[in-house]
């Protein structure tokens, strides 16, 4: 009777400190993550700005502007990819080139307003080795209407109209 209640004692013993190891590994490794969380070691891009307003442009031309950068982070910076969300922006950038920390580059940005009157809203997504992974761009113009094409969209638009009531 004696040895079995040791054995009983003996195992809860074991099993709680078993237990317990195990809760201050998991609450060890969990600090390990929030540490790396708040200070990882990545690339990271500071803008001089990261939105551009061109105003009001006459529908037809081409306008640029350059966002300028910085690597504020601890190792080299990376940009695999930079994309327009459309075909009418289109970015210029240092693709696959090693910016060292505290180096500046730059991503020029072309507008092409044919054939897009109006407001525009555009972005460029860059791909790169920062934290997030993704860094968003902006760029903005009123476009005001070649009244030639603005014509044509207008014969265009009533013709459909006429096509679909009948």
């Amino acid at each position: 009777m004696k040895k079995l209640i040791y054995l009983i004692i003996c195992v809860f013993v074991f099993g709680f400190s078993g237990c317990n190891q195990s809760a201050t590994k998991k609450v060890d490794q969990e600090k390990a993550a929030k540490a790396s969380d708040t200070s990882p070691i990545a690339a990271a891009m500071t803008f001089d700005k990261v939105s551009h307003d061109f105003g009001t442009i006459q529908e037809g031309e081409t306008v640029q502007t350059t966002f300028n950068f910085t690597n504020t982070g601890k190792v080299d910076l990376l940009i695999v990819d930079a994309r327009g969300s459309c075909g009418c922006t289109v970015p210029k950038y240092p693709k696959n080139t090693p910016i060292k920390p505290g180096e500046t580059g730059q991503i020029l940005v072309s507008f092409d307003s044919n054939n897009k009157p109006n407001m525009q809203q555009k972005t460029v997504t860059i791909s790169a080795n920062t934290q997030s992974g993704r860094e968003t761009l902006r760029i903005k113009a009123m476009v005001n209407a070649d009244p030639v094409k603005q014509k044509q969209r207008d014969e265009l638009a009533k013709a459909r109209q006429q096509q679909n009531s009948n």
